[in-house]
């Protein structure tokens, strides 16, 4: 069973790696498999979306299924099929542990986190992405190893080609052409929190030369829900009376379960790994279905479990008592994807896991650290600067698993504002310097532009008139795709940006403080 259960591990973990390098662009305007399908059977963010937004995403449904499978037999999800938990096992794998490994009684502390996570969503603020493992992983690898993993391969190529040795070019471009076709990115990708996601997610892996699946054993608010839906298992482990008490099984236990002892088995803490049955030197112990109780009880405290709902409670009003959510004080940078939600309900079902952000084909969306609020961390919001939203993409509202980004036909999203560009005069070639440019126009991809020109002399320092063209902006037509800013000559600010708004989305973010009622066109 150990090694069917590593082959399962193995195999899952190769179908997410696969999902995830099928979450990008084929040149054309639809996905065939996205790696939300993991987040799908999520049951965690199927019951913290619920209680954020009452409402929920059908493919969310799917985490049903999890749900009963747990509850026959137990967190099988956790030790066979989870990839956070796989890596995990890898990890921990490289160090060679002693006889006796001291393990903590810190088993309580993600049953916590994940009354903190819970209480939160009851009140409308959705953190669990922050923590959720599915999020976490898919998140960490979307903006930091995969594209650390592009770059590499990009750079040592570079590297051989450098070298002008026939052979090694040839066997260079051979590489490059299998890569390109199967595990490198159309493009670099950039984020702007790449090192601090990275960072965050090597650590979690570090945690397992601390001890053996850390993450899973003490922090995992994923697994803590799954224990809690486990507790009365049908496939239960048994131990025969040959057993000697000898601790071969202890020390094999991967989540620190307690099979040494009959009477102390933790089925809410076992991820039925089988290690303990293939360890025993006596073939002592065996895993059956069984509708007799488990024999230990999950201890959490009453008080520290009202603590945690409390905590989880009073973090509502903490993290929202920001300007950010102070009418008629909208972030202007904060621009969201088409598609997104009004603020708050698109908060609620933001589950932050860079999917989005993974599949945006200009690399323009990127990962929020305050703008939003703290509980906005991570979340997807455009830097034109960097990458503008392209026409005819509706990729986002695709990928996304909760709905928080609408999936949009394509005629529906050009419709779709999600901010106003604003001239810069003080920028502008043609204002500022008496230099012609009319690149923000060419580049409007509007079938009507919403960019147009005032034709005007303007005076150099010589005092020769020069013909310039100065634009300006149709305030109904603008979509905010930020196109035009990403694409201004200028170095640094450029002479053209995008606010929101103006944003479909909102009727508070509007041009005019005034004009919210009377003005809504704008």
């Amino acid at each position: 069973m150990k090694h069917a259960r590593r082959v399962t591990q193995g195999v899952f973990l190769v179908v997410f790696f696969f999902l995830f390098l099928q979450t990008e662009s084929k040149g054309t305007d639809e996905l065939g498999y996205p790696v939300k399908l993991f987040i799908d059977f999520d049951p965690l963010i199927f019951l913290s979306t619920i209680l954020s937004s009452h409402a929920l995403a059908a493919a969310l449904y799917l985490s049903i299924i999890l749900i009963v499978l747990t509850m026959l037999l137990g967190r099988v999800f956790c030790g066979w099929v989870c990839p956070l938990g796989t890596l995990n096992n890898i990890i921990g794998s490289m160090k060679r542990w002693p006889p006796r490994e001291k393990a903590r009684n810190w088993f309580r502390v993600k049953y916590y986190i994940l009354f903190f996570i819970l209480t939160s969503s009851l009140f409308t603020m959705q953190l669990v992405g922050i923590m959720d493992p599915l999020s976490l992983v898919v998140r960490s690898f979307s903006l930091s190893i995969y594209p650390a993993f592009n770059y590499s391969v990009n750079a040592a190529l570079d590297a051989a080609y450098k070298l002008n040795v026939k052979g090694i070019t040839t066997v260079a471009d051979y590489v490059y052409e299998i890569s390109k076709k199967t595990v490198l990115a159309f493009q670099q990708p950039y984020f702007t929190q790449g090192v601090f996601v990275g960072l965050l997610f090597i650590g979690i892996l570090a945690l397992n030369l601390v001890e053996r699946r850390f993450w899973c054993r003490y922090l995992c608010p994923l697994g803590a829900l799954l224990g809690l839906l486990s507790r009365y298992p049908l496939l239960k482990r048994t131990a025969s009376e040959g057993c000697n008490a000898c601790g071969a099984c202890e020390y094999s236990c991967q989540g620190n379960a307690k099979p040494g002892d009959p009477g102390t088995w933790m089925p809410t803490e076992c991820l039925y790994c089988w290690n303990c049955d293939d360890m025993c030197p006596r073939d002592g112990v065996s895993f059956r279905f069984s509708i007799k109780k488990a024999p230990a009880k999950l201890d959490l405290g009453r008080r520290k479990v009202l603590a945690s709902a409390l905590a989880g409670a009073a973090a509502v009003p903490l993290f929202r008592a920001t300007p950010v959510f102070k009418s008629g004080y909208p972030d202007p940078g904060l621009i969201r994807p088409p598609g997104a939600l009004e603020e708050r309900e698109f908060l609620a079902k933001c589950v932050k896991c860079g999917e989005c952000m993974k599949v945006c084909t200009t690399n323009g969306l990127q990962p929020t650290l305050f703008e939003a609020g703290a509980e906005g961390i991570w979340s997807p919001m455009l830097v034109p600067r960097i990458g503008y939203c392209e026409y005819k993409c509706t990729l986002c509202g695709q990928v996304c698993p909760t709905g928080a980004i609408q999936k949009l036909a394509f005629e529906d999203k050009a419709k779709v504002k999600i901010g106003t560009a604003m001239v810069d005069r003080s920028r502008c070639l043609p204002f500022a310097h008496a230099i012609p440019c009319i690149v923000c126009e060419e580049m409007c991809p509007l079938p009507k532009k919403a960019i147009w020109f005032e034709e005007t002399r303007a005076m150099n320092r010589d005092g020769k008139p020069v013909e310039v063209k100065q634009p300006h902006v149709d305030l109904e037509l603008c979509t905010g795709c930020g196109i035009c800013e990403t694409k201004c000559p200028l170095v640094g600010k450029p002479g053209i940006y995008i606010t929101s708004i103006g944003e479909t989305r909102s009727k508070e973010n509007q041009l005019l403080l005034g004009s919210r009622e009377s003005s809504p066109s704008l």
